[in-house]
């Protein structure tokens, strides 16, 4: 509570609770956003829903798929707007990339390959309540950062992972005294719904590496790359050329273009896309249809592809992928 009090004075906010349970359940509050740990996402947002609250929960929604089924039922049942932050969808370049592959523009889709690594947690001394199994979950890496890329490569393919094998490693066995058992990296080969086949890799222990999420799509007639850490460019490339689309509304596609804020040339990335999705989220609530909203259907899919990451590295064989 005094912490929460410090943080209401610091941000300018109207009060502060005593705890996370007191404000989902507070009477006039319309919309929570839940930014807790991970364990704490499915009870809380179940109160929320229950209290008659939208909600807007990180990821993953909660511990495993059946809990966030679970969730999403309740959500769709209820009428209010839940949604989950899969905010990379807000990149106008992203959107593009989405809007050329559904004109056919690139031709048809035949390989996908990327990921999404970091450093944050390369040394032994590095620590945080992610390495916990009980706070986040069975999976650390890939559900924390693999479930971004593969939010991303369905969003902007319209294809779906249908069947996967995956290999996790522990590489740092000890962390603030206690034995770790969350993967610290892992790679995984793919097959979606369309026969596309593809590959990536997830990794919280690649020194240098800040936040490199990078995703490219190979069609028949060109490919498209996005980079997270150079987000105001698409790199396109054909047979006979490369090139960089610049994210200017008057080079993109409708969709596109509403999200290009700031003239080209100026940065726009990581922050602004959540201010987008927190944007759309809102007109969800006063009755829009804003679209590639991330709702919690898109949340519990992406628990469903981590629990299939976890039984394929533990079994050592393909997973199918319930759809």
């Amino acid at each position: 509570p005094d912490r929460s009090a410090e943080a209401a004075d610091r941000l300018g906010a109207e009060r502060a609770f005593a705890s996370a349970e007191a404000l989902v359940e507070a009477e006039d509050v319309d919309v929570v956003h839940l930014c807790t740990p991970n364990d704490l996402h499915a009870p809380l947002a179940e109160a929320a829903l229950r209290s008659g609250k939208h909600v807007v929960c990180e990821k993953p929604l909660a511990i495993d798929g059946e809990e966030a089924a679970e969730l999403t039922a309740l959500a769709e049942a209820s009428g209010l707007t839940a949604t989950v932050p899969f905010v990379y969808r807000y990149n106008p370049v992203v959107v593009e990339a989405r809007a050329q592959l559904a004109a056919g523009a690139l031709g048809p889709v035949r390989l996908a390959h990327g990921g999404y690594v970091q450093d944050w947690l390369s040394r032994p001394d590095d620590d945080s309540w992610r390495v916990d199994p009980l706070r986040s979950g069975a999976s650390r890496s890939f559900a924390d950062i693999g479930s971004h890329w593969c939010d991303l490569l369905e969003f902007v393919t319209g294809d779906r992972i249908a069947a996967l094998v995956a290999q996790s490693a522990t590489v740092i066995d000890e962390r603030g005294g206690r034995p770790v058992s969350t993967e610290d990296l892992a790679t995984m080969m793919f097959r979606t719904a369309a026969g596309v086949l593809g590959t990536m890799l997830v990794s919280q222990v690649s020194p240098g590496r800040k936040n490199h999420l990078h995703l490219e799509i190979a069609c028949a007639e060109a490919s498209v790359r996005f980079e997270q850490e150079r987000p105001d460019t698409l790199w396109v490339g054909r047979r006979e050329r490369t090139e960089h689309l610049w994210r200017d509304p008057e080079l993109l596609s409708p969709d596109a273009a509403r999200l290009a804020l700031v003239p080209a040339g100026h940065p726009q990335g990581y922050l602004d896309c959540f201010d987008a999705f927190v944007a759309d989220t809102y007109a969800a609530i006063a009755g829009g249809r804003p679209p590639g909203l991330p709702r919690f259907a898109d949340g519990a899919r992406a628990n469903r592809i981590v629990d299939a990451v976890v039984a394929s590295a533990a079994r050592g064989d393909w997973v199918e992928v319930a759809q």
